[in-house]
């Protein structure tokens, strides 16, 4: 279906035509009619799909300019929820209509003053319920709520703060819920909260005829990172991600890799805010070509080009698998997954090869440099390694 086709404002239809979208996703083509019409949606889609838009456009064709704040929008995590906005702001400033970031780690007086005169928020449940209690932020006018990410809100143990939310909720509004799977937990905050719900879901993003899923089976545990320098600088194009555990991995990994040459970012929740939307400004404007990253802090976020996945630390479940996975091979283009395996991970690989969809082969061991790892340093400031 064309966004031509679309029954929204013209200038909607002209902000899309200028960022060169012509075809809608499966996700939008099913959603956006409904949402238009004020149904409850759940809607199942990986991150990439074009999920924000499919409830950002019809969201902004509803607005109405003589009401306040009318919808609120629910992210598990910072960096999405400035994602989130950025579409938001990229559709609808041309219509007047003005959103704002509500999320923690940084000065709350400036989202004071901006949420007076906003139409839409996106928040993160912490924050949101600071200016709850400050009583700083005013739902009466709230006509639209979408939950975003809501498998992910659960995991992170946010369900009780989206429940508190909720709560300060008029109860004739429309409720919108996007989700990368659909389990029963969300059906349940689903019947609880939604009304006559339409579910939708779509196939993976992901063309896994064009993926290719293979792993290196280590047996020197220290050799493990200097066959990622290796790769990297020997068979990477576009941008890669490397997947690590832990925020301490992530940032060590990083480091080292930035002693090798390569130039990598990091992000992962243990970081300031400002540092993370740094890191996110730097694969925006194309001058990082190595992500290191955490699941959490990742999850949700669209990054384009990635032609490269590497899971330094395997990942303990196939969901998991396939969600670090789904950021490449998009669109058409082919894509790599590779896992780097050693001893301590044997039973998490067992896990998601245990998954028959997943196709993963073992790869011949090249030949490869090794590289020093640094760690850290002990109490007499001398490097190990």
């Amino acid at each position: 279906m064309n966004f031509e086709k679309l029954n929204i404002n013209t200038k909607l239809k002209n902000k899309v035509d200028e960022f060169g979208f012509k075809e809608l996703t499966p996700i939008q083509e099913k959603c956006i009619p409904d949402i238009l019409s004020g149904k409850d949606v759940v809607g199942q889609a990986e991150t990439g799909s074009g999920k924000t838009l499919a409830f950002c456009l019809p969201i902004l064709d509803r607005i109405k300019s003589d009401k306040g704040l009318q919808v609120l929008i629910l992210t598990p995590t910072r960096e999405l929820c400035v994602q989130v906005t950025d579409v938001f702001k990229d559709f609808g400033n041309n219509l007047g209509i003005k959103s704002t970031s509500v999320y923690g780690g940084v000065n709350i007086g400036p989202q004071i003053d901006n949420i007076s005169s906003s139409k839409i928020i996106v928040g993160t449940p912490g924050r949101l319920l600071d200016h709850i209690n400050r009583k700083t932020i005013n739902f009466k006018n709230i006509r639209v709520l979408v939950i975003d990410e809501i498998d992910k809100m659960l995991e992170m143990g946010f369900v009780e703060d989206v429940e508190k939310i909720i709560y300060n909720l008029p109860g004739d509004r429309q409720t919108l819920m996007f989700s990368a799977t659909i389990s029963e937990d969300v059906y349940k905050i689903a019947r609880k909260h939604l009304i006559n719900p339409l579910f939708f879901r779509t196939k993976p993003f992901v063309d896994t005829d064009k993926l290719n899923q293979r792993y290196y089976d280590i047996y020197n545990q220290y050799d493990k990172f200097s066959l990622l320098v290796h790769l990297l600088k020997s068979s990477t194009s576009g941008l890669a991600i490397v997947f690590c555990a832990t925020r301490k991995e992530t940032g060590i990994v990083a480091k080292n890799l930035r002693r090798q040459g390569i130039n990598a970012s990091e992000i992962h929740g243990g970081m300031s805010q400002n540092k993370r939307l740094k890191s996110l400004d730097s694969l925006k404007r194309q001058k990082t070509d190595v992500l290191v990253a955490t699941d959490v802090a990742a999850r949700g976020l669209d990054i384009k080009n990635v032609s490269h996945i590497y899971n330094y630390d395997v990942p303990k479940t196939p969901k998991d698998y396939i969600h670090r996975i789904g950021r490449t091979a998009r669109a058409g283009e082919n894509g790599d997954a590779i896992t780097l395996l050693t001893s301590r991970d044997h039973d998490n690989f067992r896990r998601i090869q245990s998954d028959d969809n997943l196709i993963i082969k073992q790869a011949d061991f090249p030949l490869f440099k090794k590289v020093s790892f640094f760690r850290g340093y002990d109490r007499n400031k001398k490097t190990i390694s």
